[in-house]
């Protein structure tokens, strides 16, 4: 056998044909490396769909670079048994083939990278780690970005993006946002009328495909007992469908997005949302031809600039800044619990069997398709979870095993940061705490709930609205040095003494599971 020259290593989320790491590839001396690994679906208890979409894309991709004709050392599930992780499974394949270095496109994942530097450094190999041409930004810049700032907020951030990168920007020296406004939240929180959503746009289906259909099978057997369901599995797992999936949320979904993005509706998972995040975190799209597809059509007078404005933000703000977060601030981050929360998450996370309409709801979909939108993720999910105190930890794995577009160097700083407060405020100016009566004017559900989100005692008191109010006794000290929190703080000194017990025991019979 010739000598190896480069192993090319590709992750599970790093299936780009035109990726930074086949840059200079040589068909005559140089292979590439893909491992499916138990671990990878073990280390958090990971959901059948995510785990079909992980392996379906990567049996596709793998395809896909066997047709351009480099050499592909591809190991499969099936083929796992001796070597159950990612680690593992590398050292063997280093130890078969003797390459001369390893190369491969920065990882999203610190454990990942931490490990394959172990391996690199074992085998006396040079690791060669290409930066993500996926993204706007380098993970340097943000760290320039963010030098010597007291406080990071992603607004700033945001702006100079969309400055350094022309993105919606208008005025003689391109500097000025379009519209004369940097954001459109104001126009962009509407929730549906009394009637509900109408007829929206049917989701986007690709029915599975034999290679597809294989995983499924293959995850039913080899991951029984894992949470969610196959039935539906209709996700994009290749670049071609990843492209007809942009297409269609630009044409059928972008113009009023902006509009109802905050908006829920029992039974309607899909609603007016991108469904994107999978395709993008997998790279089989890419961030600039997405955002520039929002843009054109912005530009052709086929969406409105709120909803163009609020999708780009998503792409170039969010997306970009949790990244510097996470590559900039692990491996402490990821064990930060600023607000001492020790619950255990509640066992019906894992199954939808709740009585709170809302949340049965939004686990029950989670469940089923593994995608929940943003809203449900936040003010849902995530919110009952922070009000509740489960360890921020808990709710990182549960959220980064049951969505499919799940990768940690987004899902940990939105869960630990953004939703959990877990950071102290690094992420986000306050933590996002609110009654039942929130989730009541953004949806219907309080309608058909058993609970009623006016009431924070009793037995019908919504556990969203006893939970608040617990938060704000707990956390008075610490928050009502908050700017932002203040007002809120200051309502629990309405609250007499009796008042405030009722409360903290109400909150403790939830606490116990007597309340679900």
């Amino acid at each position: 056998m010739a000598e190896l020259r480069h192993l090319v290593i590709v992750l599970g989320d790093q299936l780009d044909l035109d990726a930074a790491a086949f840059d200079g590839f040589d068909a005559a001396h140089d292979a590439v490396w893909m491992a499916e690994v138990a671990e990878e679906s073990t280390h958090v208890w990971s959901s059948k769909p995510r785990t079909v979409m992980f392996l379906a894309a990567m049996r596709h991709f793998a395809q896909a670079l066997r047709a351009t004709g480099r050499a592909l050392h591809y190991t499969r599930l099936e083929d796992d048994a001796r070597h159950g992780n990612l680690q593992a499974q590398l050292h063997a394949d280093i130890e078969r083939l003797r390459p001369s270095g390893l190369v491969m496109t920065a990882p999203g994942d610190w454990r990942v990278l931490q490990a394959i530097k172990g391996v690199a450094q074992a085998h006396g190999l040079a690791l060669d780690i290409r930066e993500d041409r996926h993204f706007y930004g380098s993970v340097r810049e943000f760290a320039a970005h963010a030098r010597g700032r007291k406080s990071l907020r992603m607004e700033y951030f945001y702006r100079e993006m969309r400055k350094r990168h022309g993105v919606l920007m208008q005025g003689a020296a391109g500097d000025q946002p379009e519209g004369g406004q940097w954001n459109f939240d104001a126009d962009n929180r509407e929730a549906f009328g009394a009637s509900g959503p109408g007829a929206v746009p049917p989701r986007v289906v690709f029915e599975p495909d034999a290679i597809t259909r294989e995983v499924i099978l293959l995850v039913e057997a080899r991951f029984a007992a894992h949470p969610g369901h196959l039935d539906g599995f209709a996700w994009p797992v290749t670049r071609e469908q990843a492209l007809v999936a942009l297409e269609r949320f630009i044409t059928e979904r972008l113009p009023l997005f902006g509009r109802y993005q905050d908006a829920i509706w029992p039974g309607e998972p899909w609603l007016y949302h991108a469904h994107l995040a999978a395709a993008l975190n997998l790279k089989l799209l890419r961030a600039r031809e997405v955002v520039d597809a929002a843009v054109a059509a912005y530009r052709a007078g086929a969406a409105p600039l709120p909803s163009v404005e609020g999708f780009v933000r998503q792409i170039i703000g969010w997306r970009e800044y949790v990244r510097g977060i996470y590559w900039t601030r692990m491996p402490v981050y990821a064990e930060l619990n600023a607000l001492d929360a020790h619950e255990d998450l509640p066992a019906w996370y894992w199954t939808g069997a709740t009585e709170m309409a809302c949340l049965r709801d939004a686990i029950t979909q989670t469940l089923q398709h593994g995608y929940a939108h943003h809203i449900q993720r936040l003010m849902v999910t995530g919110l009952f979870a922070l009000m509740y105190g489960v360890q921020p930890q808990q709710v990182h794995a549960w959220y980064l095993a049951v969505y499919v577009d799940a990768v940690e160097w987004v899902e940990l700083p939105n869960t630990l940061g953004m939703s959990q407060y877990a950071d102290g405020g690094l992420m986000a100016s306050k933590p996002y705490v609110a009654t039942g009566k929130y989730i009541q004017r953004m949806s219907p559900h309080c309608q058909g709930c058993r609970y009623d989100p006016a009431q924070r005692t009793g037995e019908q008191a919504c556990p969203f609205t006893t939970l608040y109010w617990d938060f704000l006794m707990r956390h008075e000290t610490a928050l009502a040095s908050n700017p932002r929190m203040a007002l809120q703080v200051k309502n629990v000194a309405r609250l007499d003494d009796a008042q405030k017990q009722a409360i903290r025991d109400r909150a403790a019979t939830i606490r116990r599971g007597e309340v679900a």
